[in-house]
């Protein structure tokens, strides 16, 4: 099997593909994203690093006399968005890699 230009071309593109995902996942710490959950009573913003950025609670629903519940809903909401965060980084990266999941890459 014959790469026109060569191993080192192959090299030098997957070396660019590198230099741009890290780019890219630099770029994407940067990003905030927002989950409501519980019906809008919890809202989460977690950013691209996957950092809990703030959690909101609406009055009404953290008073419940249900602790639990509320406790449930906090900590499945902040998994929504750093589910959401997660699969927008990993369509961002499929983009650059034309879809090939890389060992190594990201």
């Amino acid at each position: 099997m014959n790469f026109r230009g060569g191993m080192n071309e192959v090299l030098r593109q997957a070396s660019r593909v590198q230099r741009k995902i890290e780019e890219t996942k630099e770029a994407f710490k940067k990003k905030t994203f927002e989950v409501k959950g519980a019906n809008d009573q919890i809202t989460v913003i977690v950013n691209g690093a996957r950092e809990v950025v703030s959690i909101d609670v609406a009055p009404a629903f953290y008073s419940s006399d249900d602790r639990a519940l509320v406790l449930e809903a906090i900590a499945a909401t902040v998994n929504a968005a750093l589910t959401t965060a997660t699969k927008t980084l990993d369509a961002e990266l499929e983009k650059l890699t034309g879809g090939a999941k890389i060992p190594g890459l990201y």
